[in-house]
């Protein structure tokens, strides 16, 4: 049976359409308590970011968990990694976050981690699923979940945050600019940048319910490369709205994207003999990355676009490493899902270590040309696979003659076909993206 409201990073849309409404919200925490509560759970951890909206769904999402009769303990605002980690230091039985990533303000969603601080497996979810189609039924009084917040989430996180890298180094002489996207990192980062002794810019940690992910943080790095020219700072790292996505920004104020992290984070890797096998990447790597790591002789592995695909290619390969283009990566050695923080802490640690700008780290990987184009379809996604659309394909992978790649795939949480063109010459997967956009059909959105 598939599912009707989990995609592949929880449950996400518009805040006031449907689910994403207090009513559906409340039936959603009764629904996970009485699941969880068949499995012996007794307590759920409940962070979120700092859009409007999460005051109001962590009220309900809270009633309903207490009506099941689980407890719940509150962490307020907080990066989705770090409510996975404090999940599992806690001893909690699940964790909840309340965000839509990296989603403008007006949307908001729910993801879940288990006790181990890892997504949910499809049986759980749909379990959830199937939940939500019975009548709400309250448990008696004496047995109702009761409700605590938590004190000092933030520094438990900051400390785990710096124990990520070895003892003794630190950060001094670096002068970094951190943006925060207005969003969950915005008390934390900074701090953990400051005890490790850099000097640290911040921009992007005023969050006021309406401004997350505008105009600042890893969606758009505009203000982020202009304050790094303009103090004249050795690095610029950015963060999504709920912290589990970081690119950076090197001194020239020229972005460094999430492949080019990877292949920096590999070489530093290698050279301590700590990269414990390949690397995954995805559908959506540049294909450059791909050739630096076979220069590397590094073994490299696509997965699905998407973070659970991600962490379910390096549990089968037994690796600890990957990532996606847009920042998102992870490093199960240190933690069980994709933490900007952490990431960004092992690109500033090798820069410290060496004494190398974060440009030069990057020397060894050169990224082909590649353009992506959203296109705007509904709700009807199968659209790619009628023969105008698989005809105009095989004729744009003809004239690439090998020297490139085609990707139209579905969005997981937005109605939108992303048509993806990857070349040797910049000029020609422009047209040729542009020509297949217009194939799909629809209004283009950025």
């Amino acid at each position: 049976m598939g599912k009707q409201y989990f995609g592949t990073d929880g449950i996400r849309g518009r805040v006031g359409q449907g689910p994403i409404t207090p009513e559906f919200m409340l039936k959603l925490g009764w629904a996970v308590g009485k699941v969880f509560k068949s499995e012996g759970v007794s307590k759920v951890l409940i962070g979120k970011d700092t859009r409007i909206s999460g005051y109001m769904f962590e009220s309900v999402l809270e009633a309903g968990l207490s009506a099941a009769g689980v407890n719940v303990h509150l962490l307020g605002p907080m990066p989705t990694p770090g409510i996975a980690y404090l999940t599992r230091t806690f001893h909690g039985d699940a964790g909840i976050v309340i965000s839509a990533s990296h989603n403008p303000y007006f949307d908001n969603g729910i993801k879940f981690f288990s006790k181990e601080g890892k997504k949910l497996p499809d049986d759980v979810e749909l379990a959830i699923e199937r939940q939500l189609g019975e009548p709400l039924e309250v448990v008696s009084s004496d047995k109702l979940g009761k409700v605590k917040r938590v004190e000092d989430a933030a520094g438990r996180y900051i400390e785990f945050c710096k124990s990520t890298i070895e003892r003794g180094l630190n950060f001094k002489g670096l002068k970094i600019v951190v943006d925060c996207a207005n969003g969950a990192t915005y008390a934390i980062a900074p701090k953990v940048l400051e005890e490790l002794d850099a000097e640290v810019t911040v921009v992007g940690a005023s969050p006021d319910g309406l401004n997350i992910n505008l105009g600042c943080g890893s969606t758009d790095l505009s203000a982020l490369k202009a304050a790094v020219v303009e103090q004249k700072a050795d690095i610029g790292v950015a963060f999504d709205g709920d912290g589990d996505r970081v690119l950076m920004v090197d001194h020239t104020g020229e972005e460094v994207d999430g492949d080019e992290l990877l292949y920096i984070m590999v070489k530093d890797r290698l050279q301590r003999n700590q990269l414990g096998g390949g690397l995954v990447g995805t559908l959506m790597s540049n294909f450059g990355l791909e050739l630096a790591m076979q220069a590397m002789g590094v073994e490299f592995q696509r997965a699905k676009v998407g973070d659970r695909y991600v962490l379910e290619a390096l549990q089968r390969q037994g690796w600890v490493l990957g990532g996606e283009s847009s920042g998102h990566i992870v490093s199960l050695d240190l933690t069980s899902t994709g933490d900007g923080i952490v990431s960004a802490l092992q690109v500033l640690a090798f820069m410290a270590r060496t004494g190398k700008s974060l440009r030069e780290l990057k020397i060894g990987m050169q990224k082909l040309p590649q353009v992506m184009i959203n296109v705007a379809i509904g709700s009807d996604k199968s659209v790619i696979e009628s023969p105008e659309v698989t005809q105009a394909v095989e004729s744009v992978i003809e004239r690439l003659s090998g020297k490139g790649r085609v990707l139209l795939r579905p969005s997981g949480t937005e109605p939108v076909i992303r048509v993806m063109v990857e070349g040797d010459e910049e000029q020609s997967v422009q047209a040729y993206a542009q020509e297949l956009a217009v194939v799909v059909g629809g209004e283009h959105v950025s």
